[in-house]
Parts: structure tokens; C-alpha cells; sequence
């Protein structure tokens, strides 16, 4: 008996610390555990284009006012570039700045046109002036998330 007590002692502490945890952040897609973050710096060129399924951790700089269809975060010193898989999800469209984000999904290189990077730039409310300046592609380090956990 006094082993079942233990066990149940145990077992409620453990799940209280993980609800703990978890409850500093909204789940946005598929959820997914904020265990098992990649170190960024280490290992960016190992997940570059591969087909695992990774979890990086960073800085919300920005969202698409529009829709909430894309976000851009920081991680070490590079920019990212995050969609949502499907575009089954979304984000917040304002109010998420500067608030710390685990996502999940594959990390790649993509080459964004001229046409999608206006389309941004539309979104992102820049004047016809600016979004007229935009005439070449653009390469850029990209997120396909299919979960998104951000920081209340």
C-alpha cells in the first residue's frame, strides 16, 4: 500500500510539473511536447532540407496583420521565416511580438519570388512605393510548421 501511495505521490507531482510548464504557452496546429529543442547553432546545417521533424525555440519579431498566416522569429542570429503547413492554422495577427515561440516541422532554404515576396510586403502593410522596389528573389531560411507553441 504504502508503495501505491508513493507511486501516486510521484505520479501527481509529474504531472503537475508538466502541466506547469505547458501552461506558459497557447498551442496553435497539431500540439506537441516543448521537449527535445535543437540547439539551432549546432545543428542548422544538419536539418537544413532534411525530412526529420524539428523543434526550434526563439523570438516572435513579427506576424502577418492580415490573416496571422505567417510569422517571422529570431533564432541566434538568423531571421525565420515560419508557415503553417496546409494553412491549417493560424497565429495572433498583432500582440505576439517579442514573446518566445517553440515550433514544430522542417526547417529549409527556399528561394522566395519577387511575386510572394510582394504579396508579404502587402500584408505586412508597406506602401506601393516599397512593395514597387521589390524586382528580385530572395533566399531565405524557412520554417513549415505544423505546430506553433507561443508564450502567454
Amino acid at each position: 500500500m504504502k508503495t501505491f501511495i508513493k507511486t501516486l505521490i510521484i505520479l501527481c507531482f509529474t504531472i503537475s510539473s508538466y502541466t506547469q510548464s505547458n501552461d506558459r504557452y497557447r498551442t496553435y496546429g497539431e500540439s506537441f511536447q516543448n521537449s527535445e529543442i535543437i540547439n539551432y547553432k549546432l545543428s542548422k546545417d544538419t536539418f537544413l532540407n532534411s525530412i526529420s521533424k524539428i523543434k526550434l525555440e526563439g523570438e516572435i519579431l513579427s506576424s502577418c496583420p492580415m490573416k496571422g498566416c505567417w510569422m517571422k522569429i529570431s533564432v541566434e542570429q538568423d531571421t525565420i521565416l515560419v508557415r503553417f503547413k496546409d494553412y491549417g492554422f493560424f497565429v495572433p495577427k498583432n500582440g505576439i511580438e517579442g514573446r518566445n515561440t517553440i515550433i514544430n516541422g522542417n526547417l529549409s532554404i527556399d528561394t522566395l519570388s519577387v511575386a510572394q515576396l510582394k504579396h508579404y510586403a502587402e500584408d505586412a502593410g508597406k506602401s506601393k512605393k516599397e512593395i514597387s522596389l521589390i524586382t528580385k528573389p530572395e533566399f531565405t531560411i524557412s520554417f513549415l510548421a505544423d505546430g506553433v507553441l507561443i508564450e502567454e
